[in-house]
């Protein structure tokens, strides 16, 4: 499995990076049921802690994955059902919500950069540094001339990581608005679910098109052959799944890790 086979899914500019154009139901090269889905993710499970094994006691790379979308669209459910069996020494997730008083004190992308990942490391951002120029930007929590500054940051900034060791895919996990109308009444139905919903989500629906039109603007000035956009179908939970799945295990493979050379002949080690 190599990530060229997942070219189709990449965001172009001027190809398919108008979301309203892009369709968020499972592409025709996925399976046609949730059985089959489920039965490949077991065995890709199996094969990503495989590799997730190698990539950390080599300890010469890392590894950035950023989830981002509109709420519901399951960024959450994503990390828990993709990177299920790894070992949780060499992968770890952070949450980026509202900026705490501590965090705003410093410039805005302080909180993220002492979260990406060192040697040997799997970082998956669940939300990130792209909410600058998206929550920022729709709610105008800043204005223009200072939010519009930092697509050229964003692009440093993963250009830095990059140049340092780091590989970077992101991946937007695309619902349309008939399915977060669901997600969210489900959440208000299902009292185990209540403490999801969040009023707030009803004023960020209110702003689906201003959303969409940031997160063009975002595909256009910061997907990067280096740092690519993946664009997810996510409107079947678990076509999102293995899709992304599919493409972490091809990031991996792609770098045909191997266990280090030790500097001793094993089989002429005697333990007494």
């Amino acid at each position: 499995m190599s990530l060229q086979e997942f070219d189709r899914y990449l965001i172009r500019k001027g190809q398919n990076d108008k979301l309203a154009r892009i369709e968020s139901d499972p592409w025709n090269d996925l399976p046609d049921t949730k059985r089959k889905a489920r039965e490949e993710l077991s065995e890709l499970h199996i094969r990503l802690a495989e590799l997730q094994q190698r990539f950390f006691v080599d300890r010469s790379k890392k590894l950035l994955f950023v989830l981002q979308g509109m709420d519901t669209s399951g960024k959450n459910g994503t990390i828990k059902h993709v990177f299920r069996g790894v070992n949780p020494q060499g992968v770890h997730v952070a949450s980026f919500d509202k900026p705490s008083s501590r965090e705003l004190a410093h410039d805005y992308l302080w909180r993220v950069h002492k979260r990406t990942p060192a040697n040997g490391e799997i970082m998956i951002f669940d939300r990130s540094h792209y909410e600058d120029v998206l929550a920022v930007r729709v709610n105008k929590l800043k204005p223009e001339t200072i939010w519009r500054k930092r697509y050229k940051h964003i692009n440093d900034l993963e250009q830095m990581l990059i140049d340092e060791g780091t590989t970077i895919i992101k991946f937007f996990l695309h619902i349309d608005q008939k399915t977060q109308k669901e997600r969210l009444q489900e959440r208000l139905d299902i009292p185990a679910k209540n403490w999801k919903f969040d009023p707030s989500d009803l004023v960020a629906r209110s702003r689906w098109e201003e959303y969409e039109t940031a997160y063009e603007e975002v595909f256009e000035k910061t997907g990067k052959p280096h740092a690519p956009w993946y664009v997810i179908p996510a409107n079947k939970k678990w076509a999102r799944n293995l899709l992304v799945a599919r493409i972490v295990v091809a990031c991996l493979e792609d770098m045909h890790l191997s266990y280090p050379k030790v500097d001793y002949d094993p089989s002429k080690v005697v333990i007494q």
